[in-house]
């Protein structure tokens, strides 16, 4: 009898133990809200396996516009957003929502086009006379419309270039409330002009007759940072897992893991964790 109930004790323990160390597996996991550009440029495929061969921890990415990605962060539904639109991270962390930006990379934006060109703007490096040139000839624009960070860059260009979008947009701007992927393909499909950050549109495959039409102005770089989800505000953040992954994306490896990623031998993104003021 005794070795029957001890059979069954180190049973139960074994199992205990034996779930025990499945939940951990399971815990060392985090949520990252980030960009569809992160996603769809295919960085996080090439970032993610190496995090995990250093780390053990699996990241689980939600793939969204920035302004979408704040708003998963601020309902605590993430561990970690990695977004692009500074002034928006800077309100995140000033609300309480997140506890401290780093700069992480840029790329660039750039205006893609149809190479028969309506709007006459290819070759120019002036983002903001291009816009007026699209407008007057009311060539075919599409827009994201879908508070990404992409989209938040492309209404201030609007408002740079002197045209209130809100009120002057007619037929020719296409408002589509979707991702950089989907806009490319519906840029494509009509041969019309959309602004794409440099990273989606080198690894986009379905490019049609369209091609970079402006590039190259500073008003079009495009900075990256990373923020933890408050604990304070979301004491479910598994905080020291996320803040794991931001310090790898920062360090020198994590740095150079970003540097070494190409598409067709072209450098998608360049990091700049340690530029002051980035």
């Amino acid at each position: 009898m005794f070795k029957f109930r001890h059979s069954i004790a180190m049973g139960f323990i074994a199992f205990a133990l034996l779930t025990g160390q499945n939940a951990l597996a399971q815990e060392k996991s985090i949520v990252v809200a980030s960009t569809t550009s992160t996603q769809d440029s295919g960085l996080f495929g090439h970032l993610l396996p190496l995090f995990k061969a250093k780390t053990g921890i699996d990241v689980r990415v939600i793939s969204q516009g920035t302004g979408q990605a704040l708003d998963t962060g601020r309902r605590g539904d993430a561990d970690v957003v990695f977004v692009h639109a500074r002034s928006q991270e800077e309100k995140f962390v000033a609300d309480g929502f997140g506890v401290k930006r780093f700069p992480v990379m840029y790329n660039d934006f750039i205006l893609i086009g149809p190479k028969n060109d309506p709007a006459k703007v290819n070759g120019s490096k002036d983002i903001a006379a291009a816009l007026v040139k699209i407008k007057n000839a009311g060539a075919l624009f599409i827009s994201r419309g879908d508070k990404s960070g992409t989209h938040a860059a492309e209404l201030n260009l609007w408002k740079i270039a002197g045209i209130d979008i809100a009120k002057d947009k007619g037929p020719w701007y296409r408002d589509i409330g979707q991702g950089m992927g989907a806009a490319l393909n519906t840029a494509s499909a009509s041969n019309a002009y959309v602004l794409a950050d440099r990273g989606t549109w080198l690894s986009f495959k379905n490019r049609g007759d369209l091609m970079i039409s402006v590039e190259g102005d500073k008003r079009l770089f495009n900075q990256y940072g990373v923020i933890l989800v408050s604990p304070a505000k979301h004491p479910h953040v598994k905080k020291d897992l996320a803040q794991s992954f931001i310090d790898w994306l920062i360090s020198p490896e994590g740095q150079k893991a970003i540097d070494d990623f190409k598409v067709g031998g072209e450098q998608l993104f360049f990091p700049n964790a340690y530029t002051p003021g980035a």
